[in-house]
């Protein structure tokens, strides 16, 4: 017959830790045993960083259609100084505010005609740590633009109705925008960065452009190399997918400019050109929502990363 081990109890202060321990977590319970005398409890679990979300076809599908729909009633184009321009912008901001963003619709002249950006902040986060997301909403007027750019467009504004839907808790504050006149020379986004004050200039810490990420068959995607360590960051999240990346240099032909003009670190992603490019047949049929959705995938994932998002 075996003889029964005496099991020694834990002194009371370990105990209540270890009871701490089954209440808040692995993590919690390092935390508390740690030091000789054993640290007082945190009174609540660490945060968890959130998985950055999937961003589905079908969602981006949505937003190209209603792209695509805005250009065909509206002269075949969603141009600078055209209904269909501000009938997009007007489609942007409708689900911006539905879905509890603070928003704002900026009008600027060019050419003699009124031009918007539209602005959109997630009411959380850091106000002087900006993470900025933005893409031109503007087509050329031969055409509705659906890779350049309703594709960028679309993956911004699903990546921002994905985090409003979600909710994770961001340490940093989370901005996106929409670009007017990119097309005649980055003249909204131009606008909006050489009118911020100093002060708030600093406060952007990091902008991502999306410009033409729809196009067909593509196997490869671009990362603009303005930036060593967001260009790694892109490059991380495509690896760990199993697609390849090139270096881009997109230089001063798309917003990013702006904001790289006025001293904030960016970067962005591309899948190319295509045989449509500024022309009549930039239309739905040249784009491919299943592309359009892995670089909205890409944003929202360096989007999570960047503010700090955490589960709630």
């Amino acid at each position: 017959m075996r003889r029964r081990r005496r099991i020694a109890r834990p002194p009371p202060c370990l105990g209540a830790h270890m009871r701490i321990a089954k209440i808040f977590g692995t993590a919690a319970a390092v935390a508390a045993l740690v030091g000789a005398g054993l640290a007082a409890p945190s009174s609540a679990a660490p945060a968890t960083l959130a998985a950055p979300p999937q961003i589905p076809a079908d969602a981006v599908q949505v937003h190209l259609q209603q792209f695509q729909s805005i250009g065909t009633a509206n002269g075949g184009n969603r141009a600078h100084g055209r209904p269909g321009y501000r009938a997009s912008a007007d489609y942007v901001k409708g689900k911006l505010d539905a879905a509890g963003f603070t928003t704002t619709l900026q009008s600027f002249t060019h050419n003699g005609a009124t031009g918007w950006n539209v602005i959109a902040d997630w009411p959380q986060g850091d106000a002087n740590q900006v993470v900025f997301l933005g893409a031109h909403l503007d087509s050329v007027a031969a055409g509705p633009g659906l890779n350049d750019n309703a594709s960028g467009s679309a993956a911004v504004l699903e990546t921002a109705l994905t985090l409003a839907r979600t909710k994770p808790t961001v340490q940093k504050r989370l901005r996106f925008g929409w670009w007017g006149a990119e097309e005649l020379g980055l003249i909204g986004s131009k606008y909006y960065a050489s009118r911020l004050p100093a002060a708030e200039r600093t406060r952007i810490k990091t902008y991502l452009n999306f410009d033409m990420v729809g196009a067909k068959n593509t196997t490869t995607w671009g990362v603009y190399t303005d930036n060593a360590a967001l260009r790694q960051q892109f490059d991380a999240h495509f690896r760990a997918k199993g697609i390849p990346t090139r270096g881009v240099n997109i230089a001063g032909r798309s917003d990013h400019a702006s904001f790289a003009g006025i001293g904030v670190p960016v970067s962005g992603i591309t899948s190319g050109n295509d045989p449509c490019y500024h022309q009549r047949c930039d239309t739905i049929t040249n784009v491919t929502a299943g592309v359009v959705a892995t670089g909205a995938t890409a944003a929202a994932d360096l989007a999570w990363n960047l503010a700090g998002a955490a589960r709630r």
